[in-house]
């Protein structure tokens, strides 16, 4: 688990700088970053979206909207293998609004799920800069599930490797199966790091810096409420 993170630090910062550049110039622009991952990859979204420290800018989208924001029963997004399917992604990105200088920030492991390669492959056609978050050592070794064949990170235009190994998980049992996923673990600080790297390019261009405060401060709802007005309808806040 620290050689995972050894990793993204001692060789990510480059494409985290490269990543903080994008999603400055979309703040800047008054878009918003859009997130999206299915799995355990929604937690790289949680860390930023709706959170103490967070940018209030970001929008998280997940499977789970069709449900939420749509008229999709419940029953039908209970199958772990739906992350599989390429037709969910439109049917999702369709729920959001959407705007011309949004940036998607799109977090997996693998890379090679049907809904995830299909979701950088319409956010891109439709002009958007994209930046995967996924396992360069595991994406390689796998066969995509898309028809295209293509993987995330061959369709973004900055990739940031996770560092996670082949399989996700790093120690090794005596049965030879193994536990400790790294990909949780490093997105976790990819996302501080990438928030950090945002909040400096703004500062450094005088730009205000629209992050999130503990509602749990005195004053920190009443900050929030005020900075979210801005943004009403294009970043949800999530469920408690």
């Amino acid at each position: 688990m620290r050689a995972a993170v050894d990793k993204v630090i001692d060789t990510q910062h480059a494409n985290i700088a490269a990543a903080a550049e994008l999603v400055a110039a979309a703040l800047l622009d008054d878009g918003v970053i859009q997130m999206f991952g299915t799995g355990h990859s929604r937690t790289f979204a949680q860390e930023v979206v709706g959170r103490a420290g967070g940018l209030i800018p970001a929008n998280a989208m997940a499977v789970k909207d069709l449900v939420m924001y749509g008229d999709t029963p419940p029953g039908e997004i209970l199958d772990p293998h739906l992350e599989r399917d390429p037709a969910l992604a439109a049917r999702i990105l369709a729920l959001s609004d959407v705007r011309p200088a949004d940036v998607f920030i799109i977090g997996s492991n693998s890379g090679g799920n049907g809904t995830v390669v299909e979701f950088a492959r319409l956010v891109k056609e439709r002009g958007h800069r994209v930046v995967a978050v996924t396992s360069l050592d595991h994406s390689r070794r796998i066969t995509s599930r898309h028809p295209s064949g293509l993987r995330l990170f061959e369709l973004a235009d900055v990739v940031i490797d996770n560092g996670g190994v082949f399989g996700d998980a790093a120690l090794e049992l005596p049965s030879g199966k193994r536990i400790g996923a790294t990909s949780s673990l490093t997105s976790v600080l990819i996302a501080q790091l990438l928030v950090a790297e945002v909040c400096g390019l703004l500062l450094r261009r005088q730009a205000d810096v629209p992050v999130f405060v503990s509602a749990n401060v005195p004053g920190g709802d009443e900050h929030n409420e005020r900075v979210i007005a801005h943004y009403a309808g294009r970043v949800r806040l999530g469920e408690p």
